[in-house]
């Protein structure tokens, strides 16, 4: 699955899930994630030590077995970008959003030429490393490529609807446990006004025809009436280091009552 394909079938509201990664540093990790049924992965270098080359080995894992592999670089660091597309990875979440010219400068990063400015190689993983024309090569990875954009503040919920309207940006997530710290509600990620702020965002996306998904939200009643009001179906099925903990505890538990 590419980033077009995985933005069509948010758009006509098929469920994407999706595993968080942080602490994997082998393909294992991902043929785990395509049995157990996950739709895609995203790799989180913002929250994590991981290197590049371990990186752009999961993401050529998972475009081999047809996941679609998604990386949250450092915030703003455009360098990273570049480095991991050019790696296999076919979707970029850039952190913090709070501008359109800061949304601008994430479209430069990850698109190649009209759209934006990532440099030209000869070829690439995701075409099999074969030799095509150069305009060919733009055009079939721009296609292949999406860019998330986070939300996380009020500042990026004011600018919402400049940042929706970029062309290039394909998704508009809401980072929920930030946006709430910023917001005051640190550690209340469905408080009313956060809620609030969520459907602005969501209405910015809806009305540039752009997606927007809602992370950092407990499943519960504010997170099913979000999806009502149009927030794409992209659930976040666990992290590995939460996963990891989770079973380590349960197995102590258990033979602690043994």
């Amino acid at each position: 699955m590419n980033g077009a394909e995985q933005i069509e079938r948010l758009r006509k509201r098929h469920t994407v899930i999706a595993l968080g990664m942080r602490a994997s540093r082998t393909t294992d990790a991902v043929r785990w994630a395509k049995a157990a049924g996950y739709d895609t992965i995203w790799i989180d270098m913002e929250h994590s030590t991981l290197p590049v080359d371990t990186v752009s080995q999961l993401c050529s894992c998972a475009v081999d077995l047809g996941l679609m592999p998604w990386v949250r670089v450092p915030e703003r660091d455009y360098g990273t970008i570049n480095r991991v597309l050019d790696g296999g990875a076919l979707g970029i979440i850039v952190a913090r959003i709070e501008s359109a010219a800061q949304a601008r400068d994430a479209v430069i990063a990850t698109r190649f030429p009209p759209l934006g400015q990532r440099s030209q190689l000869a070829t690439l993983p995701y075409v099999g490393f074969e030799k095509i024309p150069a305009r060919e090569l733009n055009q079939r990875i721009n296609a292949a490529t999406a860019l998330k954009v986070l939300i996380e503040s009020r500042a990026g919920v004011d600018a919402a609807d400049e940042i929706a309207a970029l062309n290039g940006v394909d998704i508009l997530a809401l980072g929920c446990n930030d946006l709430s710290a910023d917001m005051g509600y640190a550690g209340e990620s469905a408080h009313p006004e956060v809620v609030a702020a969520c459907r602005r965002v969501i209405e910015a996306a809806q009305r540039h025809g752009k997606v927007a998904i809602v992370g950092g939200m407990p499943e519960g009643d504010a997170l099913r009436g979000l999806r009502e009001a149009g927030a794409a179906p992209f659930i976040f099925a666990g992290i590995d280091t939460d996963i990891f903990l989770t079973a380590l505890r349960e197995r102590v538990e258990q033979a602690q009552r043994l």
